[in-house]
This record gives structure tokens, sequence and C-alpha cells, in this order.
């Protein structure tokens, strides 16, 4: 999986990137179908915004999230992204498929 990290008004410090990085892992772990993320960090006067936008097989996911410092939006954004892949993962799953191996044969 490829990150892209971005700064809107803020310069991105190694502590940042790393922070980002192991956030995001986590949706690697969650999932197979991640291609790359592109991650936009922004600050304007108070507010800490972080969006993101995930590129997964057959569908792209996009969150954003305000926070009272920047590892709050980030953590804020990591867990509104992992319920979508999530979700996704769900719905590509074939439910039926053990009912169909479960079924006799006549």
């Amino acid at each position: 999986m490829k990150i892209v990290l971005t700064g809107r008004q803020i310069d991105v410090t190694p502590a940042l990137n790393d922070y980002v990085h192991s956030k995001f892992d986590r949706l690697c772990r969650h999932s197979d179908d991640v291609l790359d993320v592109q991650v936009v960090l922004e600050v304007e006067k108070l507010d800490h915004k972080a969006e993101a936008t995930v590129h997964l097989r057959g569908k792209v996911v996009h969150a954003d999230a305000e926070g009272v410092d920047m590892y709050a939006a980030i953590d804020l954004l990591a867990d509104k992204l992992d319920r979508q892949v999530l979700k996704h993962k769900e719905r590509s799953t074939d439910h039926h498929r053990a009912e169909a191996l479960k079924a006799p044969a006549f």
C-alpha cells in the first residue's frame, strides 16, 4: 500500500508521517483490497483537518475529520476509514457460498 501525504498550511514532520503510517497500516490488516491512500492534512486558523481518499479494488472511499489537534483529527479519520473499509469487505464477500456447500448433493 502506498500512502501519499500532503500538508496544506502545515509542514509534515517525520513524527506526523510516522503517525499517519502507523494508523493507516490498520487498513491493510483489515483488507487486502487497499491499493493506495492519499492523505491531506490542513490547518485553518484553529481548525485541524485531515482528509483521505482510499482506492480499493472496485471502489473509492473518502472521509474527512476535524480535531482539536492534528493527532486527534488523524485518529478520527483512521476510525472512519476503517469502518468504511470493513463495510466494503463485508459486502464484497460471498455470504451464500457456505450455504451452497452445506446443501445436500442429489
